[in-house]
C-alpha cells in the first residue's frame, strides 16, 4: 500500500503557499496563470535546465473537474511576463474557479516531481502516481453556503494529470495525482489554531484559549471575520465578505499607469512598491525616482475606512470582544492606515503580527498542523486494526 504524503495549500489570492511532507519542502508561487502554447520558446535546453523549476512552470493539465479540460497554462512568475495573464476577480468564488484547482495541482505536480520523492512515489516511463493527504480551506462565505462539500468532492472523485511541458529540470514529466483524503477548513477556524497550538495541537496560548475573540482576516479578494466563543468559531456569527485589497491594488496600478505611462506587470508589483523596506512608494519614470504616496494613500485610506466600519459593525454585534487579530497579506498593506483610524476613533484593543511570513503564512501552517493531526490519527487507527487482525488470525 502506497503511504500517502501530507500536503497544506494555501490557495490565497496573492500567492499560493504550500507545505509538504514532514515541513521539508515549501512553495511559494504568485496566483496567476496565462493561457499558452506547447512550445513556449527558450534560447535553449540546457540554460533552461539550470533554472529554478518554480520560475518556469508551463504545464498541460486534465482533470475531469475543470471546466476547460486538457489546456495548456504558464503559472505563477512565467505568466507574469504574459500579456493574458489572469488573477482572481473580486466576488468570484475560490471553490468554483477554475484557476483555484490549476494552482493546487500546479503546487502538487512541483513536490511529487522532487529528485527528493523518488522513493515515496512510484515513477515508471516519466509518469509519477502520486497520492497525498491534503488539507486546504475556503473563506468562510463559502464554507457557510455549503460549497466546501462539492470542493471536496471534485478533488476525491478524479485522478488529475499535470504534464509538464517547458519546464526547467521536469520537462516531459507526467505527474497523475490522487487523494486519499481531503480536509477543507474554514479559514477563520484555522487562524484560530495557528494563534493557539503547536504542530501537535498542544495549546501554547493558554491566555488566548478562553477570550471572546475577533479574527480579521483581509485577503485579495474577501474579508473573513471570524467570532471566537467557547474555544471554537461561532458560525452564526462569523461574516465573509467581498472586499479584499485585489481591486484597490488595480486601482493604483491603473492611475499610475494613467498619469506616469508606467506599465506594472501585476497586482503584485503594486505589493512590491507599497512595502517594500527602501524607496517606499516610489517607481522609476525615465530613470528618474518619484514618489507615488498621493495615489497609494488616497486609495488605500479609504479601502481602511471600510475594512474598520465591518471592525466597528462586528464588534458592536459581539460587545463582550476582548481583542481583533488582523491577519493575511491585506493586513500587513492596510496596517498603518488601521492603526491611525483605530487611534482617532474607537480606540479597540487591536494587534498585527510583526513577522510578515507568520501573518502570510498563517491559514497554511493552520492547515498543516490540522492534517498532520488528522494524518497520525489514522495511521494509528489502521495499525489497531491490523493488529486486531492480526490476533483473530
Amino acid at each position: 500500500m502506497v503511504n500517502a504524503r501530507i500536503a497544506a495549500i494555501d490557495v490565497g489570492n496573492d500567492s499560493l503557499k504550500g507545505i509538504f511532507g514532514k515541513m521539508e519542502h515549501e512553495i511559494n508561487i504568485p496566483n496567476i496563470v496565462a493561457r499558452d502554447i506547447e512550445d513556449r520558446p527558450i534560447i535553449g535546453v540546457e540554460e533552461l535546465n539550470n533554472q529554478d523549476p518554480n520560475d518556469g512552470i508551463h504545464i498541460r493539465v486534465h482533470s475531469p473537474t475543470l471546466k476547460d479540460n486538457n489546456s495548456i497554462y504558464r503559472v505563477g512568475y512565467l505568466a507574469t511576463k504574459s500579456n493574458n495573464a489572469t488573477e482572481l476577480d473580486p466576488g468570484s468564488n475560490k471553490s468554483e474557479e477554475d484557476q483555484t484547482l490549476i494552482m493546487l495541482f500546479a503546487a502538487l505536480a512541483l513536490d511529487a516531481a522532487r529528485d527528493e520523492n523518488k522513493q515515496n512515489f512510484k515513477r515508471s516511463n516519466q509518469v509519477i502516481e502520486a497520492t497525498y493527504t491534503l488539507g486546504t480551506g475556503l473563506p468562510l462565505r463559502e464554507v457557510k453556503e455549503g460549497k466546501d462539500v462539492a470542493y471536496r468532492s471534485r478533488l476525491l472523485s478524479s485522478v488529475h494529470q499535470v504534464e509538464f511541458l517547458v519546464t526547467p529540470k521536469y520537462q516531459g514529466l507526467k505527474i497523475n495525482i490522487k487523494f486519499e483524503e481531503v480536509k477543507i477548513y474554514p479559514e477563520g477556524f484555522a487562524a484560530y489554531i495557528n494563534l493557539v497550538m503547536d504542530q501537535h495541537l498542544n495549546i501554547i496560548n493558554k491566555e488566548l484559549i478562553d477570550k471572546r475573540i475577533l479574527i480579521q482576516d483581509i485577503g485579495g479578494l474577501s474579508t473573513d471575520i471570524a467570532v471566537i466563543k467557547n474555544r471554537k468559531v461561532d458560525d452564526d456569527k462569523a461574516q465573509g465578505f467581498n472586499l479584499g485589497v485585489s481591486e484597490s491594488l488595480e486601482q493604483i496600478r491603473e492611475e499610475i499607469r494613467s498619469k506616469y505611462g508606467i506599465e506594472l506587470d501585476s497586482r503584485r508589483d503594486v505589493v512590491e512598491i507599497i512595502t517594500k523596506k527602501s524607496d517606499r512608494n516610489h517607481i522609476m519614470v525615465k530613470g528618474s525616482r518619484t514618489s507615488v504616496h498621493d495615489i497609494v494613500d488616497r486609495i488605500l485610506l479609504e479601502l481602511a475606512k471600510k475594512q474598520y466600519r465591518h471592525l466597528r459593525n462586528m464588534w458592536q454585534r459581539n460587545s463582550q470582544t476582548e481583542i481583533c487579530y488582523f491577519i493575511g497579506g491585506g493586513s500587513i498593506i492596510l496596517k498603518e492606515y488601521l492603526v491611525a483610524l483605530n487611534n482617532n476613533l474607537d480606540g479597540y484593543q487591536i494587534d498585527f503580527f510583526e513577522d510578515e511570513k507568520e501573518s502570510i503564512w498563517m491559514m497554511v501552517n493552520a492547515y498543516y498542523k490540522l492534517i498532520a493531526d488528522f494524518s497520525r490519527r489514522n495511521q494509528r487507527e489502521k495499525q489497531s486494526e491490523e493488529q486486531k487482525m492480526a490476533k483473530t488470525k
